[in-house]
């Protein structure tokens, strides 16, 4: 370690996250002191505690209560479940739909509950791959049901505002286990009924 990394380290970690911001703002050529950034650090500090909320929440805080014993083992779609989220790799936006399903093995969860939890996991800074997944194991360890999937679309602005500048790429991914993914009449019914349009096979991730 340099003589200048050390005090370099400490003076960031003294320093307040609307200090860190205004610095990024001279750093990309700005000026923090005029009228239209003067408050900017500030909301940037709150947009991102806001944006990167799913840190703080806790799962068995959200699905409080909202789990239940039911004599019911036919499937259940909660689709269309809009979502934004942060891309890990530059901080950007990617945001769609979510579309869940499981098959009860004697409880099943709060229906308001599923877009809930949607939003902890995407309210991080995420792949999409993976926050395909963790939804996917999260309800599967809660309730061991006989099968769970997950589909999911998004744009990525990543894509879009920068490097192949693709606006209407779409991606989507996929997570089934259980009888979503052994019984292939299961796995078809969950995609048809949630659209009819997608392809997605087990474990995989398509790039449209």
């Amino acid at each position: 370690m340099s003589p200048q990394t050390a005090p370099e380290t400490a003076s960031l970690a003294s320093a307040s996250t609307q200090d860190l911001y205004r610095e990024l703002l001279i750093r990309i050529g700005e000026d923090p002191g005029r009228d239209g950034l003067l408050d900017t650090p500030k909301r940037m500090d709150q947009a991102m505690r806001f944006l990167t909320r799913g840190y703080t929440q806790d799962l068995n805080t959200v699905l409080h209560q909202a789990l239940f014993d039911v004599d019911y083992d036919e499937m259940v779609i909660v689709k269309d479940i809009e979502f934004f989220s942060m891309c890990e790799h530059h901080l950007l936006p990617f945001f769609g739909k979510a579309h869940v399903a499981y098959v009860p093995n004697g409880k099943v969860i709060g229906l308001s509950k599923i877009p809930r939890l949607v939003d902890v996991f995407a309210r991080r800074l995420q792949v999409q791959e993976r926050m395909t997944t963790e939804i996917a194991k999260t309800i599967d360890d809660l309730i061991r049901p006989h099968g769970v999937a997950v589909v999911i679309e998004a744009q990525h602005l990543c894509m879009a505002m920068r490097g192949v500048e693709k606006q209407n790429a779409v991606t989507t991914t996929s997570a089934m286990l259980g009888v979503f993914h052994s019984d292939a009449r299961t796995r078809h019914e969950f995609l048809e009924l949630i659209g009819g349009r997608r392809s997605a096979k087990p474990g995989a991730h398509a790039r449209e």
